[in-house]
């Protein structure tokens, strides 16, 4: 059972009611859910490949501003030189699925990960939610990621408010 109060702050960062939070993976320094862990399959049937995945608007935010400056390109450049990490975002891609595979398994999405693992990088946000539900060292572009950033909840405050009466819907 997820806390009423962490639905409200998720629905408050997405701006849209969240769909079928199984669990919160991972907190923002200001106690805001940051990463829940979604189902494979959502309630109304669609299958839904991305088990991790990030709520906090300034930390989607900061990792938008290096997808657009071309970051993935350069990772998926490093990919195609470096046996090593293409050994270690291997490994990535088949926790990522083991993981997902205790929470169902859902035929359409089998052997699919999330973010392009684990031949290409195409969302650095999944491979965030990764690095920040199961620690460093899993998921090396999570991390890196993570500290090219650094303290994206410092300055300004990250919390969103959410209104003590939508924290009871």
């Amino acid at each position: 059972m997820i806390d009423p109060a962490d639905i409200a702050a998720v629905r408050a960062q997405l701006g849209r009611p969240p769909r079928d939070i199984v669990a919160i993976a991972n907190r923002c320094a200001c106690g805001q859910p940051c990463v829940v862990t979604t189902p494979p399959r959502l309630a109304d049937g669609t299958p839904f490949p991305t088990t991790y995945y990030l709520t906090c608007p300034k930390l989607t935010g900061a990792i938008g501003t290096l997808e657009g400056a071309g970051l993935m390109k350069e990772m998926e450049n490093r990919l195609s030189e470096s046996a090593e990490l293409r050994d270690q975002y291997q490994r990535a891609h088949e926790s990522y699925l083991a993981f997902r595979a205790t929470l169902g398994v859902v035929p359409e999405v089998e052997g699919i990960s999330a973010g392009g693992m684990p031949d290409r990088v195409k969302c650095l946000h999944v491979l965030v939610g990764q690095s920040l539900a199961c620690g460093p060292g899993v998921n090396p572009f999570g991390d890196e990621v993570l500290e090219l950033i650094g303290s994206w909840w410092s300055g300004d405050a990250c919390s969103v408010h959410v209104p003590d009466d939508a924290k009871h819907v």
